[in-house]
């Protein structure tokens, strides 16, 4: 049952992507670029209520109260599972994602990819690193807040963290503070699969980290909160022995 339920979601999931995205392209086309985040917004919405009633799965958002004040900013989330990249638009005004390259390829998805997001080719390491600056610059200069994945991609519950050098030259260059992002979405939405189980998953923002803090001392900061916090929301018998 939970198969044939999480195969039904998944082809929601997708259809949903492709029916918001193909609704608003032809605005965005027109140089409508705020409807960028409207489809975004329709999307994750009906992936929320899809997860409910498809897959008995609850979403819920824990501390907006410390989501920084409209205008530029910087957020840091951990990331389990596919679902933390369509989420942040349901708390976010116009978020700027932080993105692989790769994705830009999708047929509807890259479409918004392509437009003021920052997509990033991981191979080409020192010019990529470049690139996403001069990007999250530009962001910054029209006000949006960008989000990044410091770990660079989805991680098992168990896995050890692995904060990649990314956040935190964004951090240094940019020049403000970084609100962490915790969540325990894999618990129900594996990084792989098409499996989704029945639960509760929560999305909690945590207090910023204040900006011009050295590059250690930051760094250090930001791992504790977020894998302190994203640990602290799973069951005893699924938390790592050690949280850094």
């Amino acid at each position: 049952m939970i198969f044939l339920r999480s195969l039904l979601f998944a082809i929601w999931f997708y259809l949903a992507m492709a029916a918001w995205g193909l609704a608003y392209m032809p605005a965005i086309l027109m140089g409508h670029d705020r409807f960028i985040w409207h489809a975004m917004r329709g999307w994750g919405k009906s992936t929320i209520w899809a997860l409910r009633w498809m897959c008995g799965v609850r979403v819920s958002f824990e501390g907006l109260e410390h989501l920084p004040a409209p205008g530029a900013a910087l957020l840091a989330s951990k990331h389990q599972a596919t679902l933390d990249t369509v989420l942040p638009a349901q708390f976010v005004a116009e978020p700027v994602f932080v993105v692989k390259r790769e994705l830009i390829n999708m047929p509807v998805f890259g479409f918004y990819m392509k437009r003021g997001m920052i997509p990033v080719d991981r191979s080409a390491h020192s010019k990529a690193l470049k690139d996403m600056m001069r990007a999250a610059r530009l962001a910054v200069a029209k006000g949006r807040q960008i989000v990044i994945y410091p770990e660079g991609t989805r991680q098992e519950l168990d896995a050890p963290a692995d904060y990649k050098p990314g956040i935190a030259a964004l951090y240094r260059d940019l020049n403000l503070p970084v609100t962490p992002i915790a969540l325990n979405t894999g618990l129900c939405w594996k990084p792989s699969g098409i499996i989704r189980k029945p639960g509760h998953v929560t999305i909690r923002i945590l207090p910023a980290i204040p900006a011009g803090l050295p590059r250690e001392e930051f760094m250090a900061r930001l791992e504790s909160a977020i894998e302190s916090e994203s640990q602290a929301m799973l069951p005893p018998h699924l938390r790592r022995k050690q949280i850094p």
